[in-house]
């Protein structure tokens, strides 16, 4: 089973991303997880620009998101909401086959983004993505310093609930 995973920060030191990367290390056998890292330069959604006038890097997107098994996002919230690159992504998605009743899960890094996350959910729902709303995955690592993330990720509580969330994730998966 593949799963493309989307971090909605671009920050170098992104705490989402690196709870993706933890995911990648301790995925279930059998699930592969890719993470793209192309958020930060999709041009701006324009619907005038769908179709044959779609840029390359969009294509790409929209080809991960349609070969994958399942979509799983990490999000940070901005302001109360969702990041315009995270949202811009989705716009890209919005129109064709990709996110109709493709598997959705949320992943946080923050046990504070609870507007983002309705946000997001929503959107999602909007979309036709079938989200998964089962156990979220949730280890806290806003406000730690990059060098005891490492530690936090490992940490095999931590380890066992990335584990165990893969693991109801691709049951909903396999029922879509």
């Amino acid at each position: 089973m593949k799963f493309l995973c989307v971090a909605g920060s671009l920050r170098a030191a992104s705490t989402n991303r690196a709870l993706l990367h933890a995911m990648t290390d301790n995925a279930p056998q059998g699930i592969d997880l890719a993470i793209y890292d192309d958020l930060g330069v999709l041009p701006i959604f324009n619907p005038d620009d769908e179709g044959e006038r779609t840029p390359g890097i969009v294509t790409r997107l929209i080809d991960a998101a349609i070969s994958a098994d399942g979509i799983v996002i990490a999000c940070p919230e901005y302001a109360h909401g969702v990041p315009g690159g995270i949202k811009n992504a989705l716009d890209w998605l919005v129109s064709g086959p990709a996110a109709v009743g493709k598997p959705a899960m949320l992943v946080h890094a923050s046990s504070r983004s609870l507007f983002a996350r309705e946000a997001l959910r929503e959107i999602l729902k909007t979309m036709s993505f079938a989200v998964f709303d089962g156990a979220e995955l949730e280890i806290p690592l806003i406000g730690k310093k990059p060098d005891e993330w490492a530690s936090i990720l490992a940490d095999p509580a931590h380890r066992t609930i990335m584990r165990e969330t893969f693991a109801a994730f691709e049951a909903f998966v396999r029922r879509q």
